[in-house]
């Protein structure tokens, strides 16, 4: 497995455990990690990184784009 490299930020914990359930169900594993630091008291819910595999991550990008609504696609 190669270095871990971020695939996407989740607004919160609910929306990186949403993207990493999309990954598991491709077969691709991932790792959160905070994107911003924060006090360990606060309950707030942080940014989250989502860290796959740097070999995983064309696979990855595209078994989220399969994922997606159609509606949250933006075509330039």
């Amino acid at each position: 497995m190669g270095a871990m490299v971020q695939l996407a930020v989740a607004r919160n914990l609910a929306e990186a455990e949403e993207i990493q359930t999309i990954l598991t169900s491709a077969g691709i594993p991932s790792e959160l990690e905070a994107a911003v630091d924060h006090h360990p008291r606060q309950l707030d819910d942080a940014p989250q990184k989502v860290l796959v595999s740097e070999d995983s991550l064309e696979n990855a990008q595209h078994a989220i784009e399969a994922m997606g609504e159609p509606d949250d696609i933006v075509e330039d």
